[in-house]
């Protein structure tokens, strides 16, 4: 199996099986979401097609980060696990949107298949991967940007990987990386109060849940549904 790694700029080009990994904070919500209930998570494209989404797919709550974190205007929550996982989602949709997880699901068009990576689901992924038994892998990096070295995700990435290849991780090393990348850091700050220290530490908790989250196209919607794994005995 060849492993690669790409960003959010070559989404277009990737072939094969795609993560798009998205730890601080979109896939995070979406696998806390699943955790409390959700049917499935729809992506939304703009900002603009929240609200015809919402229409469209009640019973639903919306969520959305703008680039930064900050939460989108008009919508139930922002990308924070911290606010979808005491929630009852059973039977609704969750509705999202994000500048770098979900940007990344729609940009990798030539994929066989995508899925939405993050921490608190590593070892499932891995699992997912290897039913598939793909020639190549690649892992999109979205938190890479000017002011973030995106830490978060290569952890994420190299958490995958190492059960790709058989390894043994020890699951403290990833989570500390998570906790100490640029992002992570600002987490808990008085100058970023939508970075809740509680959302940290939920999206450090590696393999955490038992499913992966593969992508599928569901007429002209991009959609995350939930795989239950059952993990293997070492």
């Amino acid at each position: 199996m060849d492993i690669r790694r790409s960003d959010l700029a070559h989404g277009h080009e990737l072939e094969g099986v795609v993560v798009v990994v998205d730890v601080l904070r979109a896939f995070s919500t979406a696998a806390y979401a699943f955790a409390a209930g959700a049917r499935a998570v729809v992506a939304a494209h703009s900002v603009d097609e929240i609200e015809p989404l919402r229409r469209r797919h009640a019973p639903c709550i919306t969520v959305g980060a703008q680039p930064g974190g900050r939460p989108v205007p008009g919508l139930d929550y922002g990308n924070s696990p911290a606010s979808i996982a005491p929630l009852d989602l059973a039977g609704v949709t969750l509705i999202e949107y994000s500048a770098g997880g979900v940007r990344g699901l729609i940009d990798c068009d030539h994929a066989s298949e995508v899925l939405a990576g993050s921490l608190v689901c590593a070892r499932a992924t891995a699992e997912y991967i290897d039913l598939l038994a793909p020639d190549v892998v690649t892992f999109v990096i979205t938190g890479l940007w000017t002011d973030r070295d995106g830490d978060e995700d290569h952890a994420c990435a190299d958490l995958i990987e190492s059960y790709l290849l058989g390894q043994s991780p020890r699951l403290s090393a990833f989570e500390a990386r998570v906790r100490d990348s640029d992002f992570g850091r600002r987490f808990g700050q008085p100058e970023f109060p939508h970075l809740p220290l509680a959302d940290l530490e939920l999206c450090a908790a590696a393999d955490r849940f038992e499913f992966a989250m593969p992508m599928r196209h569901v007429g002209d919607r991009i959609v995350i549904e939930r795989a239950p794994m059952t993990h293997h005995s070492d």
